[in-house]
């Protein structure tokens, strides 16, 4: 004997909500993940079950799940407390928060798009270990790895291994 699956959470959306949440999934600067837990809570407001949003937006049944209950947890929140970009927006994700702020990471570039030789160093282009002993020379961070400099420069605009001067 089949036991019948779960009725999912049911998601009720007052006007103004479904305006917002409508107008969200049609600004051309909205990133794409946004638009389609957006568009999973318009489904299921419309009473679509999660397999009918899955079948429809082609995504995993748990991305259906996750998003349904997640709004769901926001209900007694007012717009006004919780814009709908926010309860869509990824969960605080565990671990240490970054240490290196993005201002730093854009002096960390800078330096890195500039000759070594600017900087006293009698190289032709930067090394991990070179840039790290510069970063804190300068004082930008206290302490950083050769590898986390590299891989910082890696995700910037510049690569510090193809830098040469002359």
């Amino acid at each position: 004997m089949m036991m019948p699956n779960p009725q999912p959470v049911q998601i009720e959306l007052d006007a103004d909500t479904q305006k917002a949440v409508e107008a969200l999934t049609r600004r051309h600067s909205t990133p794409q993940q946004i638009v389609m837990r957006a568009r999973i809570i318009l489904l299921a407001a419309k009473g679509m079950n999660n397999t009918q949003i899955k079948d429809e937006l082609d995504v995993s049944i748990d991305m259906v799940r996750l998003w349904r209950k997640r709004w769901a947890s926001f209900a007694n929140i007012p717009l006004e407390e919780l814009t709908v970009s926010e309860r869509l927006e990824d969960e605080q994700r565990p671990g240490r928060a970054p240490t290196i702020s993005a201002e730093q990471v854009s002096q960390i570039i800078t330096l890195a798009c500039e000759a070594p030789e600017k900087s006293g160093r009698p190289i032709s282009q930067w090394t991990g270990r070179e840039i790290a002993d510069e970063i804190m020379k300068q004082g930008i961070v206290e302490r950083i790895s050769p590898r986390h400099a590299q891989r910082l420069l890696e995700r910037g605009i510049c690569n510090p291994t193809a830098f040469v001067t002359g």
